[in-house]
């Protein structure tokens, strides 16, 4: 059992059943609600028209309370209709909301030397589309209170709950307030809050009171009045998440808040936003994702038969996996697919796209009251039957209409599934043969010496399930064909400026990368793990980065790994958003074996797609203690097989769906150090071993026979810091 699950779980029961039986006794008089120009005459709580149930339990909530007048506190309450992220349309680019901020903007509100000493202030971070869509609530709601009839209104968000001594704290607050605007009110009063990591700028304290300086997260509860709201707007655009943008702007408001907050978020309420800069915190290792990201819940649906319009970019078989279907897609010239492969097929897979199925194997598809059919509108036009005499309940057919304002409302209603928070994506290019199963006639054509054992996989939409009995084969050796024309070479014996050093590191890492740990010398860029401790990491190690990401290629290093358990000496690509990754591994415990591993998750670039943490790994055996002397790694990455070679000679092959579809996004190449959390991996860390040093030497890209590298610049992806 997950113990960090089941404690979050008890959590949740302790508070829910501490929070009922204080919630049957009344809240109380609040003096600062009620009618008057003094008072807080409306309440506005944003909503989703999909949470109804949050709905209904935030008044269940504010009912406890009165007004000063002994009026219910419902009755100045109004629901206002919050933006959804899963709406395109309404998170689409506006004026009034510039997704594009930087991790300054982070450090103005809450400064942190690791996160200043891991990127620079003007890096480059894109706001999510839950982020978006908060900020545009919170515009909607102020454009309501500018042009409204209240002079002071109350904005909460839906998952919020009030302390015991809320309704004598908010009462004690508000006439403090008043006193110090001279009984104008406040126009901007937070109810409810969180100080930004304790260290908050705090003036003008008194025991009701502060004026913050900037420091505030959240914005679950605050009053607002209808000249902070007119103010607020000028002001815009929103640049970056709301709660962060609105601290530039305290001092133009009058900014005051509780000196502790009466209003808090509930803590057994199971959020789907995704913050921007969480990467970017955990990368620096402010915070911790224990073991790594859960496997998504996978889609439950009938099988399901797909017919694409065939164009260069496959759309449906990517919007398809992203739902959470494994997805098998066919290029047409393939045999036919006669009935009893059909029942086979939907064993493993949950969509076929464009099979070429034999006639009887389609009057049985369409026959079956459980198959679902979608066609594109050229497939359509095309197709040897007739969709109309289909059930609405069996048949989507995608016509660009219907793809124009709500593009996965076709797909989601046919399957009975939610609508994703991710944009419709355009797909991959039909030449990088995404989804195809590539086994029967690619390495399973090779003859084995014996199946070679894998660790555990990650348990997710994309990967082949448990009784597809993947093991990977040992393959007879042969040598690596030449490289092409080389892109990159660095012999590594100075400081470089495309496979340069980056201070960061990840949620699975004890150790913090940093510039002080690499050094060069005439046999290679050293990287050095050291018992030195930062922040909650113990100790202190280094990492290199491509400048550059790549489309495809061959990458090289020669590499001398560090020895000691519980080291693992990495050579691999990688890139976020979504998450997709090929590894060589080197564990110090283990050094005659090798680690590779391949990541994959679907999605167009900037797809919030991270899910897994242990891959598809298998393990290598070498021949040779890796940490004695130089050999030579090599990933051959190409559309549909990616190859992994040592000193030359192929050691491990990977094609479509072996067990997992292949990475098909630009990825940077990267070569580090580090210190494992989990100790199978590498195992248990073993002091006197420290400190322990890694060398890589020659590390260069190359073209691959009959591809061409595409290398793309830092201005289009970002630089590492």
């Amino acid at each position: 059992m997950n113990l960090e699950r089941a404690s979050g779980l008890l959590r949740k029961f302790i508070f829910r059943a501490m929070h009922a039986a204080t919630s049957i006794i009344p809240g109380g008089k609040i003096d600062a609600f009620g009618p008057g120009r003094d008072k807080i005459e409306a309440i506005m709580v944003i909503n989703l028209d999909r949470q109804a149930g949050r709905w209904h339990r935030v008044k269940r909530e504010l009912g406890r309370f009165r007004t000063g007048d002994g009026a219910p506190l419902t009755s100045v309450v109004k629901r206002f209709t919050a933006i959804d992220a899963r709406d395109g349309r309404a998170v689409a680019a506006t004026a009034d909301v510039d997704p594009n901020y930087r991790i300054g903007d982070q450090l103005y509100v809450q400064p942190d030397p690791r996160l200043s000493g891991c990127f620079d202030v003007d890096e480059p971070v894109r706001m999510t589309r839950q982020e978006t869509a908060v900020a545009r609530s919170h515009i909607e709601v102020w454009k309501t209170i500018a042009t409204g009839p209240h002079k002071y209104v109350l904005v909460l968000e839906d998952d919020v709950w009030f302390r015991r001594d809320a309704a004598a704290s908010i009462s004690r607050g508000w006439q403090a307030a008043l006193k110090r605007c001279h009984g104008e009110g406040p126009h901007l009063l937070y109810l409810s809050y969180t100080d930004a990591g304790g260290a908050a700028e705090r003036a003008d304290v008194c025991d009701a009171l502060f004026r913050p300086v900037r420091g505030l997260w959240f914005l679950s509860g605050y009053v607002l009045s209808r000249e902070g709201a007119a103010a607020l707007l000028r002001a815009m655009p929103v640049v970056g998440p709301v709660d962060m943008w609105i601290n530039y702007y305290f001092d133009e408001l009058g900014a005051l808040a509780l000196s502790s907050p009466a209003i808090l978020q509930r803590p057994d309420v199971t959020s789907d936003n995704a913050y921007s800069v969480l990467p970017y915190l955990a990368r620096a290792g402010i915070v911790d994702a224990g073991s790594g990201a859960m496997s998504p819940h996978r889609t439950r649906v009938s099988p399901l038969v797909a017919w694409s319009s065939g164009g260069e970019r496959e759309s449906l078989a990517m919007a398809l996996s992203m739902l959470g279907l494994r997805v098998r897609a066919f290029d047409g010239h393939e045999e036919q697919i006669q009935e009893p492969h059909l029942q086979k097929l939907f064993g493993t897979f949950d969509a076929l796209i464009d099979p070429p199925l034999s006639n009887d194997a389609l009057a049985n598809v369409l026959a079956s009251e459980e198959i679902k059919l979608i066609l594109e509108t050229d497939a359509a036009q095309r197709s040897s039957f007739d969709p109309k005499l289909l059930p609405p309940s069996r048949i989507a057919i995608l016509t660009q209409s219907r793809l124009a304002g709500r593009p996965w409302e076709p797909l989601c209603t046919l399957l009975g599934v939610a609508e994703p928070i991710e944009a419709f994506p355009v797909g991959a290019q039909r030449g990088l043969r995404l989804f195809r199963d590539d086994r029967s006639h690619s390495i399973h054509n090779l003859e084995p010496v014996h199946r070679r054992k894998s660790t555990l996989i990650d348990e997710s939409p994309w990967v082949l399930p448990p009784e597809a009995d993947w093991l990977p084969l040992t393959l007879a050796a042969r040598p690596l064909p030449h490289s092409g024309r080389s892109i990159v070479h660095e012999p590594m014996i100075s400081a470089s400026l495309e496979i340069r050093s980056v201070v960061e590191t990840f949620p699975g890492n004890l150790a913090v990368f940093a510039h002080d740990s690499i050094t060069h010398d005439d046999r290679g860029t050293h990287i050095r793990v050291s018992e030195k401790a930062s922040g909650h990491r113990p100790y202190q190690s280094g990492a290199l980065a491509s400048k550059q990401f790549f489309d495809h290629g061959r990458f090289e290093a020669e590499i001398r790994a560090a020895p000691g358990a519980g080291l693992v000496t990495g050579f691999f690509l990688h890139r976020d958003a979504p998450r997709q990754e090929i590894d060589v591994e080197l564990a110090g415990n283990d050094p005659r074996r090798m680690l590779t591993n391949v990541y994959f998750n679907p999605g167009d670039d900037g797809a919030a797609m991270g899910f897994g943490y242990r891959g598809t790994p298998c393990y290598i055996d070498l021949g040779f203690d890796s940490t004695l002397d130089f050999h030579l790694y090599a990933i051959d990455w190409n559309p549909g097989r990616i190859i992994w070679s040592v000193d030359g000679m192929i050691v491990h092959e990977r094609v479509g769906w072996d067990p997992t579809p292949l990475p098909h996004l630009p990825m940077r190449l990267h070569a580090n150090l580090w210190v494992p959390r989990s100790e199978k991996l590498a195992g248990r860390v073993n002091k006197a071993n420290m400190p322990s040093t890694a060398i890589f030497r020659n590390i260069s890209v190359s073209e691959i026979a009959h591809h061409q590298v595409v290398h793309r610049s830092t201005m289009e992806f970002g630089t590492s810091a």
